[in-house]
């Protein structure tokens, strides 16, 4: 990690973690939907990945999904939370607990490296990004998503109004999220060609705004920012919010909706045989000439 780049509280993001991993299959519809997205896009690449890492792997749920596809012989799994690896092992796969800041694996180990809602917690993505892109052996693929965006929005603005109101001010309580118009400059920064980063909204609705709550804690997905405030949240405020939340969005139904928005990246470790820019200088054609052409005729 970059000396000085504390965003999130690592330490108590591993304990939360610790706690979900045991109920973790009640609350893990996010990443098995994020999980099966991977799995689609790892079916469009026609190559075998001999020898993979899924890096996050919280319970196992990816390799469930993944079965054999795209050739994988061998998918070894890792997460920061050593009770979600413990659970995960249980499928027979090798397995171990490691940090995605401080990856303990040799330059060129993995054909393919995937990662399912993990990365939006790391504090140092460049230097993360790096560290996969060190991994990878030349034109090995790099398949991940990860929460950014407007994930949550309604919450959040729920919350900060309702703070300012009861207290006159607000505190993180949401975590910051990545936007998707700077991943392809980062995975380039990293070293990556190729690079592609898009975005999608999966929208969930409850009933009940508790059970949203209920949930994030489940998931190990509460607020770990490190400047959060300490201590509960009033009383006051967390009803003030929740009742926000309903007026401002409940549907004609009277559901809640909540928005994730799923960031997805894509890119390779170069390689010669990839596709390379042509040199600066080397058209034999000026874009006048082309757009000065006549169309085609219609046969």
């Amino acid at each position: 990690m970059a000396d000085g780049i504390r965003i999130f509280d690592r330490g108590l993001l591993r304990k939360r973690r610790d706690r979900a991993a045991a109920d973790f299959a009640a609350h893990d519809f996010l990443v098995r939907e994020a999980a099966e997205r991977l799995a689609d896009r790892l079916d469009d690449v026609a190559r075998r990945f001999p020898l993979a890492l899924d890096l996050g792997c919280h319970t196992g749920e990816l390799a469930a999904i993944l079965g054999g596809r795209g050739g994988i012989e061998t998918l070894v799994q890792c997460d920061l939370s050593p009770v979600m690896a413990g659970r995960a092992a249980a499928n027979g796969r090798p397995t171990l607990a490691a940090d995605e800041e401080w990856l303990p694996f040799a330059a060129a180990s993995f054909d393919l490296v995937l990662s399912c809602l993990s990365l939006h917690w790391v504090n140092d993505l460049p230097g993360a990004l790096a560290q996969i892109r060190r991994v990878l052996k030349p034109d090995g693929l790099f398949l991940a998503v990860m929460l950014g965006g407007e994930t949550l929005t309604e919450l959040r603005q729920s919350l900060a109004a309702a703070e300012l109101a009861e207290e006159g001010g607000f505190s993180p309580r949401v975590s910051p999220f990545a936007d998707v118009r700077d991943l392809g400059r980062l995975l380039q920064r990293a070293g990556f060609t190729l690079p592609v980063a898009d975005t999608d909204a999966v929208a969930v609705t409850y009933g009940d705004p508790l059970r949203l709550l209920a949930d994030l804690r489940g998931m190990g997905e509460t607020n770990a920012v490190a400047e959060r405030r300490r201590g509960m949240t009033r009383r006051a405020t967390l009803f003030a919010a929740l009742s926000g939340y309903r007026e401002r969005f409940a549907g004609p139904d009277g559901r809640l909706p909540a928005t994730f928005h799923l960031l997805t990246l894509t890119g390779w470790a170069p390689h010669p045989s990839q596709p390379q820019p042509l040199a600066p200088g080397s058209a034999t054609c000026s874009l006048a000439d082309a757009l000065e052409q006549d169309p085609p005729q219609p046969s």
